[in-house]
């Protein structure tokens, strides 16, 4: 009957995880659209050369969804000592990306690109990309949880049902800065 119980709880849990997804999908795209509504009828683009630094923390990113494919493999075959090594690694390359991002925030400022400019497009890599920021930090905690519990006894459901929710949740993020990214290359 516990079981059962469980694995209903846990249902509800995916259920709201994919609720979640779903809701942040539509708020880049709406992020996305109002960009191409201002930009459009106001005739203003990017016009900057993006700064090298989104194609690194590209790099990190994708590097980072590696990892945790490798951290979940390990984890169904239960190399517990694997899995947690690659949960650090992909933990480590979000927070890489997170750095990056920021020192690209500081490249921008001193090609003359902040916030609040009189060219709106500008504007909107900060909304973008902080954004997406937000996301990383829930995706980091996300992961940082499920690496605590990997130390913790629990049962093998519980640990592959949490490397299950993160990995949904962090290969999300992934694909949506990949989408960013490409979004404002075709756009700068």
């Amino acid at each position: 009957m516990a079981q059962q119980e469980d694995k209903v709880n846990l249902n509800a849990k995916k259920f709201n995880m994919w609720i979640f997804i779903f809701t942040s999908f539509m708020f880049f795209a709406a992020l996305t659209s109002g960009f191409i509504v201002y930009a459009g009828g106001s005739g203003h683009g990017i016009h900057i050369i993006l700064p090298k630094a989104f194609m690194y923390s590209t790099t990190a990113m994708v590097l980072s969804s590696i990892t945790l494919f490798i951290a979940s493999r390990a984890a169904k075959r239960l190399q517990f000592a694997k899995q947690r090594l690659y949960l650090g690694l992909t933990i480590a390359l979000g927070i890489l990306f997170f750095i990056i991002q920021v020192y690209a925030w500081s490249i921008l400022v001193k090609m003359g690109v902040y916030f609040v400019n009189p060219n709106a497009s500008q504007s909107f890599i900060y909304v973008f990309t902080g954004m997406h920021l937000i996301h990383i930090l829930a995706g980091l905690l996300l992961l940082g949880n499920t690496l605590m519990a990997s130390y913790r006894n629990k049962p093998q459901v519980k640990n592959l049902f949490n490397m299950e929710m993160s990995s949904i949740f962090w290969h999300f993020i992934d694909i949506i800065w990949i989408y960013l990214y490409v979004f404002l290359l075709l756009n700068q």
